[in-house]
């Protein structure tokens, strides 16, 4: 089947927008991540921000990821229910309701959790004793992204002497998640930090690092155990210009049908921020178009993606499929219930996203 026979029948059997997803790139993506990680002598734990599926998280196990990372609390729970039973949830819980969930799943699976703040660490003592068992908390650590994490050495230190202090809980290490070029600076932090529990008595059995970008640092932060990386999984424009992948890595393609040609130099795609997001990460327009790659998504409504096609000599008509690489996969995948599955240019089938739409 050629590519234009492919598109008539997705567009037959399922319409448009649909979000497909080439399995043959993803099988690639996910023992291309392994190497890296078994290169440098650290543990895979892909993130399943990016996915949301419990099929495709078996698929990461199988190829030899020690375990999985979560976002949300609902996230763990669906992966729990299918199968998987080795989480890390790089997240800080709250509420009584959240520890009520953790305490629960703690019964059922090996679970950790990450935490940045005494608040936090007060309350997971309860989960623990809902468990029966002792719970593994990680303190996250800042070395300058300032998203959340401890930004001091003296403030890690101080917290994970407050977990180890807490019945039911255990100090496990510490989670990074380090801007890609501070290195240097992540190591000194995470050196200090190593001595100052040392110094208390503690151990610091796991050292989290993270992110799709800094798959070109693995093996770089001396003392890391483990890795977490979600986009790396299906790719997008956000990693291709960071060099973390090139366009044949890109798994994920957004189906389209031009709708409109009110203008010469403009049109309309089916498709709008509901489908492939406002997240435009730094890049030109919101998309890349593989049938027109001189053409620009420049602006969305809800359900209409506004086409600048000035820079096209070919430019697209009214019913004509296009294939759109996004530029943050991850936010699509939340946005879709199901993924519609190919293989090259063979239609296989689809693939629920089973954890999307988990606010908590």
């Amino acid at each position: 089947m050629s590519i234009e026979a492919l598109k008539r029948e997705i567009a037959l059997n399922y319409s448009t927008p649909a979000v497909v997803i080439d399995l043959d790139v993803v099988e690639r993506n996910i023992a291309r991540v392994q190497a890296l990680c078994d290169a440098a002598g650290v543990g895979n734990r892909p993130h399943i921000k990016t996915h949301k599926s419990p099929v495709l998280a078996a698929m990461q196990r199988a190829a030899g990821a020690s375990g999985i990372t979560c976002q949300k609390l609902g996230e763990a729970e669906v992966m729990a229910d299918g199968g998987q039973d080795d989480i890390f949830i790089s997240y800080n819980l709250l509420g009584e309701e959240k520890i009520g969930r953790l305490g629960k799943l703690l019964q059922r699976i090996t679970i950790r959790v990450a935490a940045d703040n005494p608040v936090v660490v007060a309350g997971l003592p309860a989960a623990a004793e809902i468990a029966g068992r002792t719970l593994d908390v990680l303190v996250e650590c800042d070395t300058g992204r300032k998203r959340s994490g401890v930004e001091t050495v003296a403030e890690a230190v101080a917290l994970a002497k407050d977990i180890a202090s807490r019945p039911g809980l255990n100090f496990a290490g510490f989670m990074l998640y380090p801007p890609e070029d501070a290195m240097a600076e992540t190591q000194a932090f995470l050196d200090q930090a190593t001595a100052g529990v040392r110094e208390a008595g503690l151990d610091v059995g796991i050292v989290s690092s993270g992110g799709t970008p800094n798959l070109i640092n693995l093996g770089k932060i001396k003392g890391a155990t483990e890795h977490r990386a979600g986009t790396c999984i299906f790719n997008d424009r956000m990693t291709m210009a960071c060099g973390a992948a090139t366009l044949e890595d890109c798994a994920v393609t957004v189906y389209a049908t031009v709708v409109s040609r009110a203008g010469a130099e403009r049109g309309i795609l089916d498709s709008g921020s509901k489908t492939l997001t406002n997240d435009k990460g730094g890049l030109d327009g919101f998309g890349l178009i593989l049938e027109h790659p001189k053409a620009r998504i420049e602006k969305f409504a809800e359900e209409h993606g506004f086409l600048d096609l000035a820079g096209c000599n070919v430019r697209p008509g009214v019913g004509d499929v296009v294939r759109i690489v996004p530029n943050h996969v991850c936010v699509v995948s939340n946005m879709v219930d199901r993924f519609v599955t190919v293989r090259g240019d063979r239609l296989i089938g689809e693939l629920p996203v089973a954890a999307r739409g988990k606010l908590s």
